[in-house]
């Protein structure tokens, strides 16, 4: 689905661009109508977004806050969703740049960045249009209930991550990560990184 969402109230003006589509399998096998199904959907849902309302928040001069919807899969690498994460990470980069980009016009940057959630990304392909290969010929994403056990991460409802994204753009928090579990995979990201400083000659 792709939707915006504008609120107006005591966070003054929250736009929040929410995106997402998936296919899943080895990346080799990815053809590339579903690259660019995944890049119109998930990376220029947000940049258009960007487009359409930040040079009038900018303008405007009264501050207000971006909301963007990534992934898990935009901070780690999820194996058979090539694709996926290469668009959600380009999301949460998008979401740190314009984070420092815009403190002096007072206006804040949160990502949202969960693992499984009750929503309907596992049949994506339902809305996939002919022009990118049509429903048929996407590979999908395997269940995403709590019966499948290969997949990592609690499902959470809609409602509970909904409550936290709030209360994160209240206290302007750029991280939005509310699956407790996603936090060890995160840190040993970032030690593989650090510790390759300690292998160069």
């Amino acid at each position: 689905e792709i939707y915006t969402s504008l609120f107006v109230g005591s966070v003054r003006m929250c736009i929040r661009d929410s995106a997402g589509v998936a296919v899943s399998g080895p990346t080799a096998d990815m053809g590339h109508a579903d690259w660019e199904w995944l890049m119109a959907v998930n990376m220029w849902g947000p940049i258009h977004g960007v487009e359409a309302f930040l040079p009038r928040m900018v303008e405007a001069g009264q501050g207000g806050h971006l909301l963007f919807t990534a992934s898990f899969a935009g901070l780690v690498p999820n194996v058979g969703l090539g694709p996926y994460c290469v668009t959600k990470y380009g999301v949460v980069a998008l979401a740190e740049v314009l984070h420092k980009e815009l403190r002096p016009n007072g206006i804040g940057v949160s990502v949202l960045c969960p693992m499984r959630v009750a929503t309907n990304i596992g049949t994506s392909e339902r809305n996939r249009p002919e022009e990118f290969g049509g429903p048929d010929t996407t590979h999908p994403v395997p269940d995403q209930g709590e019966d499948n056990q290969d997949l990592a991460g609690r499902v959470l409802p809609v409602e509970d991550v909904a409550a936290e994204v709030v209360a994160s753009v209240y206290t302007n928090r750029l991280y939005i990560v509310p699956h407790q579990e996603s936090r060890g995979m995160i840190r040993r990201r970032f030690e593989r990184i650090d510790a390759a400083f300690g292998e160069v000659s």
